[in-house]
């Protein structure tokens, strides 16, 4: 007799699960007004990011700061100096879904794909240098969620997978590993 012609039996379990999930690539343009008037660019990186993220609606905001290293010359490009400047950013994340019947206190899990970088610095005119920044985050959200399993009548019975035997070629091939690359 086969696993198939057994009276099959459903049971709903709760469980911690991903309800929610997002990703978003962002530009952010900052303005940076160093201490002397810049001749030339000569580096700008990011360091120090920090952030924390928060449902907001039907999305996740991730907010925080970074450092921005401005490194330029002045004086008619006899002197550098480095301009240091913590900067504040959002970023609106949309949900590709979302289980609204998600329960319990809902986890917010927010992680920078790419860090936070400078693309691009240049001299905007007056002494001011703008500083564009680009980054990517995804986000998910963890909450309980009630899921339907089939279960069988009995641990006992070894005919779970039908016409597997047990010492079978057959389930040697078996990859459970896809099978689970498949449900992402």
């Amino acid at each position: 007799m086969s696993g198939i012609d057994k009276d099959l039996q459903c049971r709903e379990l709760y469980a911690k699960a991903v309800c929610g999930k997002g990703h978003k690539y962002a530009q952010t343009t900052h303005t940076i007004i160093p201490s002397h008037t810049p001749s030339t660019i000569l580096g700008c990186w990011v360091i120090n990011t920090n952030f924390q993220a928060e449902k907001v609606g039907d999305a996740v905001e991730v907010s925080g700061t970074y450092d921005v290293n401005l490194w330029f010359s002045f004086a008619n490009n006899t002197q550098t100096e480095v301009k240091r400047e913590t900067v504040k950013f959002s970023v609106l994340v949309p949900l590709s879904f979302y289980d609204k019947n998600a329960r319990g206190d809902l986890e917010i899990v927010a992680r920078a794909v790419e860090q936070p970088k400078c693309v691009k610095a240049e001299l905007s005119g007056g002494g001011t240098v703008t500083v564009k920044c680009e980054s990517e985050f995804a986000v998910e959200i963890i909450g309980e969620t009630k899921i339907c399993v089939v279960v069988c009548n009995s641990c006992d019975d070894k005919d779970y997978f039908g016409d597997f035997e047990e010492n079978s070629d057959e389930f040697d091939d078996y990859d459970s590993a896809s099978m689970f690359d498949e449900l992402d």
